[in-house]
């Protein structure tokens, strides 16, 4: 846990030393571009007598995205937020549970950045990441068998390396030296050894002997690619790729995290999105269809209608 207190402490300190070379008010748009996207999507589908089957349900997924970028002479900040919570109501007579989450997210990244030539676009930078869920998900359709809640897991990484940044849609980031802590803050997971953090020991007639970790750290190399960009009018995409190998245990197997998302502006409130998300992790165990256990890799695709607005500064587009 000291060693968490360490690396927001330097963040902290980093973010600080920016925040000093300008006294500007944040209010002022010289140095800073920053935009809060508020959006609701929704469907509903209702049967009667539909001989094709179905289930007639309410399904509404809300979600925040916010950006805030920081750029003076050398120095550069950057930072993300993504916030998502959905789920669908079920509304027929079948057995099973009533509501189902579809989607629950907390993303937060960070990046300090100092320029190391001028106008070269290359960077000392640290990076700091925080990710975890609010609500609790289950092995649907039995809401019996708990796989995650808040803080289990929940991810905390740190980062520090050297970035290219050739322009404002795309950077690349290398780091030899990023740090990645696992929590699984509830007893049950941790005792059975999820999301990789040691499992609990039994004797031999089945008698607990110690509880499981809820912590687990990881040392290794990080590597970021984004790329953000208006494609055409109305039309925006923005993505992401994180790769991951803990030097310490089986750095051949990479971890994986990447995201796609197009979003498509109808008018200043209507909007559609399509979003893609892929991870591959080796310390987590995913059952499949038939029944086995082990890593696998976990895909998600999001499609939505809905409402949307957005608060930005004047030079944020």
């Amino acid at each position: 846990m000291k060693k968490i207190y360490l690396v927001v402490t330097f963040l902290f300190f980093g973010v600080y030393a920016a925040l000093a070379q300008d006294t500007t008010p944040l209010k002022d748009t010289t140095y800073w571009n920053a935009k809060l996207l508020f959006g609701l999507n929704g469907t509903q589908t209702s049967f009667v007598n539909w001989s094709a089957g179905g289930r007639s349900n309410l399904s509404v997924l809300g979600f925040i995205d916010g950006t805030a970028n920081y750029q003076k002479e050398r120095w550069k900040w950057d930072s993300d937020l993504k916030l998502a919570l959905g789920g669908v109501r079920f509304f027929d007579k079948a057995a099973g549970p009533k509501y189902q989450k579809t989607d629950d997210r907390i993303d937060i990244q960070t990046t300090l950045g100092y320029e190391i030539v001028d106008k070269k676009k290359w960077y000392f930078t640290f990076t700091s990441g925080f990710k975890t869920q609010m609500m609790n998900g289950f092995v649907y359709p039995n809401d019996s068998i708990k796989t995650s809640k808040f803080m289990a897991p929940g991810y905390l990484s740190a980062a520090l390396g050297i970035e290219y940044a050739p322009s404002k849609h795309m950077n690349m980031f290398l780091s030899p030296i990023a740090l990645k802590y696992t929590f699984v803050r509830d007893r049950m997971l941790s005792d059975q050894g999820a999301y990789g953090v040691e499992a609990a020991e039994y004797d031999l007639g089945g008698m607990l002997i110690t509880h499981g970790k809820m912590f687990r750290q990881e040392y290794g190399a990080y590597f970021r690619f984004i790329f953000n960009k208006e494609l055409m009018k109305n039309i925006e995409m923005k993505s992401r790729l994180e790769l991951f190998s803990n030097y310490i245990n089986n750095p051949q197997n990479i971890d994986v995290n990447a995201e796609v998302l197009f979003t498509f502006k109808v008018n200043s409130w209507l909007s559609a999105s399509v979003q893609w998300n892929l991870i591959y992790d080796d310390d987590i165990d995913v059952m499949d269809s038939k029944g086995a256990v082990g890593p696998r890799t976990q895909f998600k695709s999001v499609i939505g209608i809905g409402v949307s607005y957005a608060l930005k500064n004047k030079n944020a587009k």
